[in-house]
C-alpha cells in the first residue's frame, strides 16, 4: 500500500484520476507464487487481467494467455516472444489463426470443433503441425463437449496437421470452495487416463484455471492472499502431465491503487453525497454492486472534518455509479481517495466511453517516486464522433 504522502505527489504531478500498479509488489508475489509451486507446475499470466503488466509479467512466468487478435497485437507491439503465448478464446476466425501461426504462437487452443478444422487447413497451407489444446466445456459458452473432445482425438488421421498436446480446463474466477477445484482436478486426472486406456492417445499437457480467490473488501480476510493456492497444491502436483496453471486475478490484484479527487460535496434528504472525478468507468471490484461491498480505500486529507457517512458517486449521468454506499469519513473537496487491491480488470474492464470521459493516466511503479507513464490521460470523445469529425 503506498502511503500518503507519494499519493499526494501523484496526484499533484500526473493528475487523477490514475492507475498505479507497483512493479516491486507484482514481482514479489509472483515470485512467491513460484515458491508455492516448488516448480511442479508452470505459470502462465492471462493478460486480460491487465495488459499494462505484461513487460513485467514475461519475465516472471513461464507463459501468458491470449484470447483475442487485439491482445495478440499487444504482444506483438511488445515483442513478445512467440513460444510463450498460449492463444486461447473463442470466435478464432482463419485470418487470425493465420496471424498467430505467422507469429510463432507457441501452442493454440480449441474450444470447437471449428476450431479443430480451421487451425487444421491453415496448418495444412503452411504445410506445419500446430500444436493445440482441446478446450472442455465446465458447462459455460467455453469449449467443447467431452464427446467432441474424444471424436478429435479418435481422428487424428483425419487433423493431420494438428498435434494434440493436451487439455484446456477453465470454469471460472473468485471460486472459494476448495472441494469444487479439488473434485474438477480428480475428474480430469480420470479423463487423462481414459484417454489413453481406451483411446490409444497418452496427451503431455492440463492447462488449468483454478479461478483462485482473491480478498477484496475490507469485511474479507488478507492474513494470507496465498492461500487459495496452497490448498490445491497437492492435487495440482499429482498429475503425470506437464501442468501450467493459468492465472490472471490471482497475481495481479494486489499491485493495484486507483486514485480519484473528491469534486464536490452536498446533501439531499438526509443523505450527504461525494462527487469524485472517478466513477464506475474506471472501479469494477468483482462482487460489488452499487457499492454496497466497502473496497480497502486510503482517504488523503489536510483538513481535520467531522466524519459523517457519504455516499460515493463518480461523474457519471447515471444513477448506477456508486463507488462506494456508505464510507464514514471527513471529507472535504480536494481530498484524496485511494482504491486498494484494483490490479486487476478495472483498468480495462470498466465502460470506459461511456459520457465520453477522459481515460485515466496509467503509472507503472519501478519504486518509490520513481514511476513509467504507461498511458497518460486519453480523451475518449475521439472515439464518440459520429464520422470521426473534430471541427464540423
Amino acid at each position: 500500500m503506498l502511503d500518503r504522502e507519494e499519493l499526494k505527489y501523484i496526484a499533484s504531478t500526473y493528475q487523477t484520476p490514475c492507475f498505479i500498479f507497483d512493479e516491486e509488489a507484482l514481482i514479489e508475489r509472483v515470485k512467491e507464487i513460484g515458491k508455492i509451486s516448488e516448480d511442479k507446475y508452470h505459470l502462465c499470466y492471462s493478460i486480460k487481467a491487465n495488459p499494462f503488466l505484461i513487460s513485467t509479467m514475461i519475465q516472471l512466468v513461464d507463459h501468458l494467455e491470449v484470447c483475442s487478435p487485439g491482445e495478440l497485437e499487444i504482444c506483438k507491439a511488445l515483442h513478445v516472444p512467440g513460444n510463450m503465448i498460449i492463444y486461447s478464446g473463442v470466435n478464432k476466425e482463419v485470418w487470425d489463426i493465420d496471424e498467430a501461426i505467422q507469429y510463432g504462437v507457441g501452442i493454440l487452443t480449441c474450444e470447437s470443433l471449428k476450431h479443430v478444422k480451421c487451425i487444421n487447413e491453415e496448418a495444412k497451407k503452411l504445410n506445419i503441425k500446430v500444436p493445440v489444446l482441446l478446450r472442455l466445456n465446465a458447462g459455460s459458452q467455453f469449449g467443447m463437449s467431452k464427446k467432441d473432445l474424444l471424436s478429435v482425438i479418435d481422428q487424428m488421421d483425419v487433423y493431420s496437421n494438428i498435434q494434440v498436446k493436451g487439455i484446456h480446463y477453465f470454469v471460472g474466477t473468485q471460486r472459494k470452495k476448495i472441494e469444487h477445484k479439488v473434485k474438477e482436478l480428480e475428474m480430469l486426472k480420470a479423463l487423462f487416463q481414459e484417454i489413453e486406456a481406451e483411446h490409444h492417445v497418452k496427451l503431455d499437457k492440463l492447462e488449468y484455471g483454478p479461478g483462485c480467490n482473491v480478498s477484496l473488501f475490507e469485511n474479507e480476510d488478507f492474513s494470507d492472499t496465498y492461500q487459495p493456492l496452497k490448498e490445491i497444491h497437492t492435487e495440482l502436483s499429482s498429475f503425470a502431465q506437464d501442468v501450467t496453471i493459468e492465472m490472471g486475478r490471482f497475481f495481479a490484484t494486489y499491485c493495484g491503487t486507483y486514485l480519484t479527487k473528491v469534486m464536490d460535496l452536498k446533501e439531499n434528504k438526509g443523505v450527504n453525497y461525494c462527487i469524485v472525478d472517478g466513477g464506475i468507468n474506471h472501479v469494477n471490484y468483482y462482487g460489488s454492486m452499487m457499492g454496497m461491498n466497502v473496497p480497502v480505500t486510503q482517504h488523503i486529507t489536510d483538513m481535520e472534518v467531522e466524519a459523517k457517512d457519504w455516499c460515493i458517486c463518480g461523474s457519471l449521468c447515471s444513477t448506477n455509479d456508486i463507488l462506494i454506499r456508505k464510507y464514514h469519513k471527513g471529507l472535504s473537496e480536494g481530498d484524496l481517495i485511494a482504491f486498494e487491491n484494483i490490479g486487476a480488470y478495472s483498468v480495462t474492464e470498466g465502460i470506459n466511453l461511456f459520457l465520453s470521459r477522459t481515460l485515466p493516466c496509467v503509472l507503472l511503479r519501478k519504486k518509490k517516486y520513481d514511476y513509467e507513464v504507461q498511458r497518460g490521460h486519453v480523451e475518449s470523445y475521439v472515439l464518440n464522433i459520429p464520422g470521426g469529425r473534430k471541427n464540423g
